[in-house]
């Protein structure tokens, strides 16, 4: 199990965005990386297609897993641990206690 999953709301702890927040749009758990929306946007070089003419293109890059906290209930950064309830594993805001829905 994961402690940052897709559909998440993060903050972001370090880099040129830092104090910014967003949701994670995709997660790549083999590379220790995520896409968040609105965060960390780059511009690319985009070669025309049949559906997208050329030009210059801002998308999000993927930032590292350690950059990001999960924004508790009163919107700061937590850190997540794991606990068991009804049997089954679930993330819980260490800063709160809260069972993290997910």
């Amino acid at each position: 199990m994961q402690k940052i999953r897709k559909g998440d709301k993060v903050v972001v702890l370090t880099g040129k965005d830092k104090g910014r927040s967003g949701e994670v749009v995709q997660v790549m758990p083999k590379e220790d990386r995520a896409v968040v929306k609105g965060i960390n946007v780059v511009k690319r070089h985009q070669r025309q297609t049949q559906t997208q003419e050329a030009g210059i293109v801002n998308k999000e890059a993927s930032m590292h897993l350690s950059n990001l906290a999960i924004m508790d209930k009163d919107g700061k950064p937590t850190r997540v641990g794991f606990a068991v309830v009804d049997g089954k594993k679930v993330r819980v805001a260490k800063r709160s206690g809260d069972v993290i829905d997910g």
